[in-house]
């Protein structure tokens, strides 16, 4: 989602490039809920962070604390790493009575995620430190 919201929103201002530390698919209700906002994500795809060796990043920024744990240490140039813990919808849908009561996590948490999304790049440049 935060790579969908930052597309969508900060085009030509910030390039996001979205990998996790674990493979996995592409989440049916995170993309529901981005087409509800009017944001196609449908032709991202889960990455895994070894697929962006290479790649010379200004900035790193984690969206849960189980990636912040995680993030690998990026060579080359000092890479800024801001941290923005956002609840993990699909942990949260997992205690759901109903697909609807799930949904709702998924937009509570889309929504945090258009805030912050919303602040950069300033919101990088004040919260950044070195790993």
């Amino acid at each position: 989602m935060a790579e969908g919201w930052t597309r969508h929103l900060k085009a030509g201002v910030v390039e996001p490039c979205s990998a996790g530390t674990d493979a996995g698919r592409l989440d049916p209700r995170a993309v529901t809920v981005m087409a509800e906002a009017g944001v196609d994500i449908s032709g991202q795809r889960s990455k895994l962070v070894a697929e962006l060796k290479g790649i010379d990043f200004d900035y790193v920024v984690t969206v849960c604390d189980r990636a912040h744990s995680r993030c690998p240490v990026f060579s080359g140039k000092t890479v800024k790493v801001v941290h923005a813990a956002f609840d993990d919808p699909p942990q949260l849908a997992a205690n759901a009575r109903t697909e609807e009561e799930a949904l709702q996590h998924y937009r509570r948490v889309r929504d945090e995620i258009r805030a912050f999304v919303d602040k950069l790049p300033d919101v990088l440049s004040s919260q950044a430190s070195a790993p």
